[in-house]
């Protein structure tokens, strides 16, 4: 009876055995730029346009040699571009105080001064390990879509080690980056009030 109840439990263990543990969750955190001053006007973030080898749930660390290299067992906290979105709002957020930056997928819905569009081409480590942003930038009016400013970006930084923490942290860094070169494409100069005429500027002065 013994051997029975053990060859029929057999197969339980075995499964309890094979399966896999829990994957570890990571996210992307905001990174500390300089603040340009004279800032104001509202920014609208358009979702980010995401290489679709990068859309998926587990970390890619790699697309050199014609193929992909995953994290196994490394898995995004939430959806990549949502991550990314949300990143890149703090970081803009940052730099660019007076003014407000929100994002097309959150639940605000405004008329905003000036739109940022920007495909991420690339996100991932080269041969050696430094993780590539490669992006293009669009800034355009809020009622127009003709541009204002077009840019073809591209940053690399070197992770502190191989591990998927500081991949990932490195990843955040060339976000940073990122962050610092569109801030200044984006930008909305405060309005300054119109200088008076040399004769009303006189008039005045006699009038004190």
């Amino acid at each position: 009876m013994a051997t029975r109840r053990a060859l029929l439990l057999a197969p339980f263990a075995a499964l309890a055995g094979c399966a896999s543990p829990d994957p570890i969750l990571y996210t992307l955190a905001a990174v500390p730029g300089q603040a340009l001053p004279g800032g104001s006007g509202t920014i609208e973030l358009r979702r980010i346009g995401l290489a679709d080898y990068l859309d998926r749930p587990t970390v890619v660390r790699s697309s050199d040699d014609y193929r992909l290299k995953l994290a196994t067992g490394d898995r995004w906290g939430a959806p990549l571009g949502d991550m990314i979105e949300r990143t890149l709002e703090e970081d803009l957020t940052q730099r660019l105080p007076g003014t407000t930056i929100y994002t097309e997928s959150g639940a605000i819905s405004t008329n905003p001064d000036r739109i940022l569009e920007i495909n991420l081409q690339r996100f991932d480590a080269d041969a050696g390990g430094a993780v590539v942003l490669a992006a293009q930038a669009a800034v355009r009016p809020g009622d127009s879509h003709n541009a204002l400013a077009t840019r073809a970006l591209r940053f690399t930084v070197a992770p502190r080690s191989a591990g998927t923490a500081d991949f990932v942290a490195a990843l955040s860094a060339a976000l940073g980056q990122l962050a610092d070169a569109v801030a200044d494409m984006v930008r909305i100069p405060e309005t300054t009030p119109a200088a008076l005429p040399q004769s009303a500027a006189s008039a005045v002065r006699r009038r004190r």
